[in-house]
């Protein structure tokens, strides 16, 4: 492969990750499907190409529809609710080219959990669409769909998800400060604290994966349970050194948790205003990973 092609592929590689990452929910996954890419870009005859982009985002998608339905059968047998990786999406080494407002949109908890209700191919085309503004002829090579069927499956998942919409609405300084009672209400053991900071309605979604110790195994509803379950876990851990560090996860802010240096623990908040109205707590080690390199 010559410098010319590495080049080509290196520029196409973010859309690339973006499209893989929204589609299976895994970090490592995605990365999986854009080096499987690059494989056969090397294989490709370039000259015959038209557009390299639409050439790689034919075999990404592609392979994500075939990765999603094998996965399907594993996720039926998942201990616990399902939620995706956790993705590092804050800082000056992390870009995404959807844009900082579709970024948020587009990659919140909410919305990658709804995209769950969609057939592989009633994703692709939604995501191709709706986030990445890909037109239905393209659309139609890419899943090969005649354009009808495809405009077809866009309205058909449009009932199951609806139109992108932002997640939370507190600015970033608002919402670091409130993560920062939260932490501090936490490991103080207040219970006041804490209630002062929840939605009434709030909702916590665990997913330990059944691989982390004491995790639950469904979700948590109101602001009573929500409070002793975290207040559960800072007290199970009080005797041990723990280290919180702030991050932006997933367009939301968020925090990664250590215990004695190992990371047991990504929280993602979905904050309305002045309070939290969801917690998305993601426990599960396998899940974690991707995360090292971005949280130290």
């Amino acid at each position: 492969m010559t410098d010319r092609s590495a080049e080509v592929f290196t520029a196409v590689r973010p859309l690339l990750f973006s499209i893989a990452y929204r589609m299976l929910g895994s970090v490592m996954d995605a990365e999986d499907v854009v080096q499987d890419a690059y494989l056969r870009w090397q294989e490709a005859d370039h000259a015959a190409i038209q557009s390299p982009q639409a050439y790689l985002a034919t075999i990404v998608t592609r392979l994500c529809i075939n990765q999603l339905t094998s996965a399907r059968a594993r996720r039926e047998t998942y201990v616990g609710p399902w939620l995706p990786e956790p993705l590092v999406t804050g800082g000056p080494d992390v870009s995404d080219p959807a844009g900082p407002v579709e970024l948020a949109e587009s990659l919140s908890m909410a919305f990658l959990v709804l995209l769950e209700r969609l057939s592989p191919t009633e994703r692709a085309v939604f995501l191709l669409h709706e986030v990445f503004d890909f037109e239905y002829p393209e659309i139609a090579r890419i899943v090969e769909k005649s354009e009808a069927n495809c405009r077809q499956l866009l309205t058909r998942a449009k009932k199951h998800v609806g139109s992108p919409e932002a997640r939370y609405t507190a600015s970033p300084e608002r919402a670091e400060r409130l993560m920062e009672r939260f932490s501090a209400a936490a490991s103080a053991g207040d219970m006041d604290g804490l209630l002062a900071l929840l939605a009434d309605d709030i909702t916590l979604w665990p997913d330990g994966g059944g691989k982390a110790a004491g995790a639950v195994l469904k979700p948590i509803h109101g602001a009573q349970s929500v409070a002793r379950l975290v207040l559960n876990f800072a007290r199970r851990f009080a005797a041990q050194e723990r280290v919180v560090r702030f991050a932006e996860i997933n367009g939301q802010p968020g925090f990664i948790s250590y215990v004695s240096g190992s990371l047991v623990a990504a929280l993602i908040f979905d904050i309305r205003g002045d309070r939290i109205h969801t917690i998305y707590a993601i426990g599960n080690p396998d899940k974690l990973k991707a995360l090292t390199q971005h949280a130290r």
